[in-house]
């Protein structure tokens, strides 16, 4: 079996969205998931890229992929990557896939003077034990002093008032 960890491609853009799609119904989520193939194209690959991605080829099939952007730190005064979605599909799970994504975006941070690379982990996620034993594993550090908070819907247009 060939594998192969590459930058996305167009070509990709169909898997990517039908990964991200998956993930959100493992996250019990697929009712809040309405991101499409024309939004995730203009993402990665438009005149002002928002996100960027990897992926993992198996013998011509996309395997994984992970989705991330970069975070500035005041602190470093530098950025780093925010590793926003990391996917395996089930049948390419337990061989060391994402350990491997997380190695070649480790290699991104290096390679371009970044100092960080972040994620998050639901605590729902079902599956939690085995994302934190790979998480711990390759030495990664949860930041329970943060809470994250999200706003969005509703709320956000309250907050943004009349426009």
């Amino acid at each position: 079996m060939t594998e192969n960890i590459r930058r996305a491609i167009p070509d990709d853009i169909a898997d990517i969205v039908a990964m991200i799609h998956d993930l959100a119904e493992f996250e019990c989520a697929a009712d809040q998931c309405t991101v499409t193939e024309k939004q995730m194209f203009a993402a990665l690959f438009g005149p002002c890229p928002t996100v960027r991605g990897h992926v993992v080829e198996s013998d011509g099939h996309i395997a994984a992929m992970a989705l991330w952007f970069l975070k500035f730190s005041t602190w470093d005064g530098v950025a780093g990557i925010y590793l926003e979605d990391l996917y395996v599909r089930p049948s390419f799970r337990r061989r060391g896939l994402a350990r491997r994504l997380l190695a070649t975006l480790a290699g991104e941070c290096l390679d371009n003077g970044y100092t960080r690379l972040s994620w998050a982990v639901l605590n729902s996620n079902s599956d939690a034990s085995d994302a934190v034993a790979l998480y711990d594993g390759i030495g990664g550090q949860p930041q329970r002093e943060w809470t994250t908070y999200r706003l969005s819907g509703p709320g956000l247009v309250a907050l943004a008032g009349p426009r």
